[in-house]
C-alpha cells in the first residue's frame, strides 16, 4: 500500500536548505525535488517502464519550472503511461526529430540540391542561381528547418524581392526555392512545398518582348542610321549593318570566329556548340547553323577582314584580343541614333520575321529555320537541311535588297580598297588604333 505524501508547497521549495548529500522532497504520483549539496534543486519524476525497469524524467530546475509547471509536467508524462507510451522514449524520439531538423535547414538542402544539379547547368547558371538564394532567400529562411517552413514564411522573403522592384527575381527565387522543396520531399526531408499556394500572391508578370521597331518604322530607323554611321567606329558600324542583314543571335555575332569564315565559297556556317540550343547540357541540338550572307553582307565582312582578320574573332574586345567583344557597341549606337528603348540587338529578329512574312510573302517555317528556331517536329531538322537551304539563300538576298530599296540608296556601298582586295588574300596587319581594337569604347 503506497505511503500518503504530503505534497510540496512553494514555501517549504524555497526554505530547503542544502545537506552534505542530495535529498529529495516528494510531491506525490512520483514527482519529487531533488536538492544537490551547493543548493541546486531540480525536478524530478520517477516511473516503472513496460519492462518492469524503473527510471526518471527531468522536469527542469526550479525556480525556472515551478511548482505548477512540475505538475503540469507530471500530468502529461501519466497521460502518456496511461496510453503505453513511455515518455522517456517519446522525449528521445523528440529530441532526435528536433535534430534532424536542425540539421535540415533550407539552406543545407539548397546546397545539396544545387551541388546535385549542377551538372546539367552552365556555369553561369550555376553561379547566378547559387548568387540568387544566397544573397534573397538564405537570410530570410535559410537556417529554418525545412519541414517548419510554410507559405507565409515564403511569401514574405520573396515580398522583399518585390519591394526593391525586382518582381522578375523574387518569381525565378520562387522557381528554385520550388525545386529545393520538391527535393526535399523527394529525398524524405520533407512533405509540403509551400510554392504553389504563393499563386496570385505575387505581383503578376508583366508579358512583353525584347523592344523592336516594326516593319513601317524600318525606312525611318536606316534614315537614322545613314545619319548617325560618321559617329560610329568602322567595326560597329560594319557589326549593326550586319546584325540588320542576317538577324542572327546577338552573341552569335559578337562572338564569331574568323574561322567559320569561308571567303573562297562564300559561306558562313555557325557550329552548332555556338547556338543556343546547341550549349544546353541536356540533349543539345547538335545542328549547325547556315548565315547566309548576301552580296552586301560578303562585301562588309572583306571591309571588316582588312581591320581585324589577323586576329582569331571578327570583333575582338578591346582590352584582350583573344576574347570577343559584347552587344555595348550595338546598344551604344542605336542610343546615339534615338533608339534606347526601342530597338535591341535581338529586336533585329523580330523586325526581320515581320518583313520577311508580311513584306516577302515567305512562309513561317522557312524564317523560323533562318532564326535557328527548333522545328518542333521529328524530321524538322533533317528537313531542314534537305529544303530550305536553297529558299533561305534566296530569301536572305531577297531581304538585303529590300533593306537597300527602303533605305533609299544601298545598305552597303564597296569601298575601292575592298574592292580590289583578292578573296583569298591575307590581310594586312591592323594598325594599333581604337578603331581596330575593339568596341567597347563607343
Amino acid at each position: 500500500m503506497p505511503r500518503n505524501v504530503q505534497p510540496l508547497t512553494d514555501l517549504r521549495i524555497k526554505t530547503a536548505k542544502p545537506r552534505d548529500k542530495i535529498y529529495k522532497l516528494s510531491d506525490g504520483g512520483g514527482l519529487y525535488l531533488e536538492v544537490t549539496p551547493l543548493g541546486r534543486k531540480y525536478w524530478r519524476m520517477s516511473y516503472t517502464q513496460t519492462n518492469h525497469k524503473k527510471t526518471r524524467l527531468s522536469f527542469g530546475a526550479y525556480p525556472v519550472v515551478s511548482l505548477a509547471d512540475a505538475r503540469e509536467k507530471r500530468l502529461n508524462a501519466r497521460k502518456m503511461i496511461a496510453n503505453d507510451i513511455d515518455p522517456a522514449a517519446a522525449r528521445r524520439a523528440t529530441k532526435y526529430n528536433r535534430n534532424v531538423a536542425n540539421a535540415n535547414t533550407f539552406e543545407v538542402i539548397a546546397r545539396e540540391w544545387h551541388a546535385h544539379m549542377k551538372s546539367s547547368w552552365k556555369e553561369s547558371t550555376s553561379k547566378n542561381v547559387l548568387q540568387r538564394l544566397v544573397n534573397d532567400i538564405f537570410p530570410a529562411i535559410g537556417n529554418h528547418p525545412i519541414t517548419a517552413i510554410k507559405a507565409p514564411q515564403m511569401l514574405t522573403a520573396l515580398r522583399r524581392i518585390e519591394e526593391r522592384g525586382a518582381p522578375e527575381m523574387a518569381r525565378r527565387c520562387a522557381q528554385f526555392s520550388g525545386q529545393v522543396f520538391r527535393y526535399a520531399i523527394a529525398t524524405g526531408r520533407a512533405d509540403y512545398d509551400p510554392i504553389p499556394h504563393l499563386r496570385g500572391a505575387l505581383k503578376p508578370r508583366n508579358k512583353g518582348h525584347h523592344p523592336a521597331i516594326t516593319p513601317d518604322e524600318l525606312p525611318e530607323f536606316l534614315q537614322a542610321l545613314n545619319k548617325h554611321e560618321f559617329t560610329m567606329f568602322m567595326q560597329t558600324r560594319i557589326m549593326l549593318r550586319l546584325m540588320i542583314m542576317v538577324f542572327v543571335r546577338t552573341s552569335e555575332l559578337t562572338q564569331t570566329p574568323w574561322s567559320e569564315i569561308d571567303f573562297e565559297n562564300e559561306v558562313w556556317i555557325i557550329k552548332w556548340d555556338r547556338m543556343k540550343m546547341g550549349k544546353k547540357k541536356i540533349n543539345p541540338r547538335k545542328v549547325d547553323h547556315h548565315v547566309h550572307l548576301p552580296r552586301q553582307g560578303w562585301v562588309l565582312l572583306r571591309e571588316l577582314h582588312t581591320l581585324t582578320g589577323r586576329g582569331e574573332y571578327l570583333f575582338p574586345n578591346r582590352n584582350d584580343r583573344r576574347r570577343p567583344t559584347s552587344n555595348f557597341g550595338i546598344l551604344a549606337a542605336l542610343k546615339r541614333m534615338g533608339y534606347a528603348g526601342r530597338m535591341t540587338g535581338h529586336g533585329f529578329r523580330s523586325l526581320a520575321m515581320g518583313v520577311l512574312k508580311e513584306r516577302l510573302g515567305y512562309r513561317h517555317e522557312v524564317v523560323d529555320r533562318q532564326l535557328a528556331h527548333l522545328s518542333g517536329d521529328t524530321y524538322g531538322e533533317a528537313y531542314d537541311r534537305a529544303m530550305f537551304l536553297q529558299e533561305r539563300k534566296v530569301m536572305m538576298q531577297e531581304y538585303a535588297d529590300y533593306l537597300d530599296v527602303v533605305a533609299g540608296s544601298p545598305v552597303v556601298a564597296a569601298s575601292p580598297v575592298v574592292a580590289t582586295l583578292p578573296v583569298a588574300a591575307e590581310a594586312p596587319a591592323p594598325p594599333a588604333s581604337p578603331e581596330v581594337i575593339g568596341l567597347d569604347w563607343i
